[in-house]
């Protein structure tokens, strides 16, 4: 999986995000999953990254908060969270995003009966 934390150096919550995030990732038995991190310097370098204020966490290049309508913009972000508005995503919120990511980026497991467990070809004569 790949996880990108994007942020703009003026923002106070980018460190709170980025705890967040390992905490979650160490939750779901992926803390070998390297986070990397991205400071976003101009308006349109957040206009191409889809960067909808800092921080934003990418899980496989997609914003699992983006709200629709919400402009890219290098301004702090606010995270609606079990206990109110929020500068960062909680750790259960990324836990959701995180284990929703993992399980839409997994191949369904397709069973196959072995030979030796298959009935017998019916003999009509």
């Amino acid at each position: 999986m790949d996880v990108t934390l994007l942020y703009f150096d003026g923002c106070p919550n980018w460190r709170q995000a980025e705890d967040h995030l390992r905490t979650a990732l160490r939750r779901v038995g992926a803390s070998d999953v390297v986070v990397r991190r991205r400071e976003v310097c101009a308006v349109d370098e957040a206009e191409r990254l889809g960067f909808g204020g800092s921080p934003t966490v990418l899980l496989d290049g997609v914003d699992p908060f983006a709200e629709p309508g919400v402009g890219a913009s290098l301004s702090c972000r606010v995270y609606r969270t079990a206990n109110g508005a929020a500068g960062a995503p909680s750790v259960e919120q990324l836990c959701r995003a995180l284990t929703e990511t993992r399980a839409a980026a997994t191949p369904p497991t397709i069973l196959a009966t072995p030979p030796s467990a298959r009935p017998a070809p019916r003999r009509d004569d």
